[in-house]
């Protein structure tokens, strides 16, 4: 007879959260300025949306009154905000 003797470890992924490492998001909100051709070419240009998802969310805020469209750290999303307000969306990090 043959055993295996052959031990086998688990190890758990943990997920260290610090202040540095929070997610923030980017919230896009409605206004009755804005073309859909305006925000989708801001999506596409400043959040790296392709044209779909850039579609989308203007539709989504259209009808819904906001959304989220971009999430990351907050310097990576502080000059993205700015240039969105820039550009004259309303928008803010959360």
């Amino acid at each position: 007879m043959i055993y295996n003797t052959t031990k086998t470890q688990e190890f758990a992924e943990l997920d260290v959260v610090t202040e540095d490492s929070k997610l923030y998001t980017i919230t896009l909100y409605n206004d009755d300025v804005n073309t859909f051709e305006w925000v989708i070419e801001c999506l596409t240009k400043y959040c790296g949306h392709d044209f779909i998802q850039a579609e989308q969310c203007a539709t989504l805020v259209h009808y819904k009154g906001k959304c989220i469209v971009k999430s990351g750290s907050i310097d990576k999303l502080k000059p993205i905000c700015e240039v969105l307000l820039e550009k004259g969306l309303s928008a803010e990090i959360n």
